[in-house]
């Protein structure tokens, strides 16, 4: 089932947008994350992508309070900050749906395939790729590895994977189809996609190219797509 999610990225508890995930660049910005939250629920969406931008850039989660409160509306999957197995249990045990995790999969592969037979389904492992490689600690940090060898480490568990194309991540300017379609075909579980996505044909594609799912940030609150044109694509077999 194809899902659409749209972005709910917390900073300063503001719920804003970033360009290519850079603090000084803002998009777009507007008080009280929870409201904003209850606009997409009630426009119909059946869950949401959170991201505690704090936690991504200072290495420790800062908006639970936030996060929880959200969580108690709908299904949604959170990440930024999850840098133990400790906090994405006690996420997992409050009502968050799914916990991404991307820095902690790095750093403590095991740790996270354990997490992820515990926890079946609701691991998400996430993907940075810039440049054709793998990057953490907020996107400042570059590894070797490419997308689907990393990838791989837990394509043999239940876990889902969250694939970020950071060369392209909010400058709304399309996606980059034939790296999504090679990193989809390469893997046995599910593949969410997002960056990049700028309007419907975007995300019909994304569909297309056998993906799970879409999130969709900047395009959204920049008014280039409307939730519910995104919705159909939900709809359709």
């Amino acid at each position: 089932m194809f899902r659409i999610y749209p972005a709910v990225d917390i900073k300063d508890g503001r719920c804003v947008q970033l360009q290519q995930g850079d603090p000084r660049k803002v998009l777009f910005s507007v008080d009280d994350p929870v409201k904003v939250a209850k606009f997409w629920v009630e426009k119909g969406a059946k869950a949401l992508h959170v991201i505690d931008l704090d936690g991504a850039f200072e290495g420790k989660l800062r908006n639970e309070e936030i996060i929880l409160k959200i969580a108690k509306m709908t299904e949604i999957q959170v990440g930024g900050g999850i840098r133990s197995v400790d906090i994405a249990e006690r996420l997992l045990n409050k009502g968050v749906s799914r916990v991404i995790v991307g820095t902690l999969a790095l750093k403590e592969p095991e740790a996270v395939r354990k997490l992820a037979k515990k926890y079946p389904g609701r691991v998400i492992i996430s993907i940075d790729a810039k440049d054709g490689k793998v990057v953490f600690n907020g996107w400042r940090k570059k590894t070797d590895f490419s997308p689907i060898e990393f990838a791989k480490l837990f394509d043999d568990l239940e876990v889902s994977f969250l694939l970020t194309d950071v060369n392209v991540e909010g400058l709304m300017k399309g996606i980059r189809r034939e790296f999504i379609k090679e990193v989809v075909a390469s893997l046995e579980n599910d593949v969410i996609v997002s960056g990049g996505v700028s309007n419907y044909e975007d995300a019909k594609l994304i569909k297309e190219l056998g993906a799970s799912g879409v999130v969709v940030g900047s395009a959204l609150y920049l008014g280039r797509v409307k939730l519910e044109e995104l919705l159909k694509l939900e709809e359709e077999q």
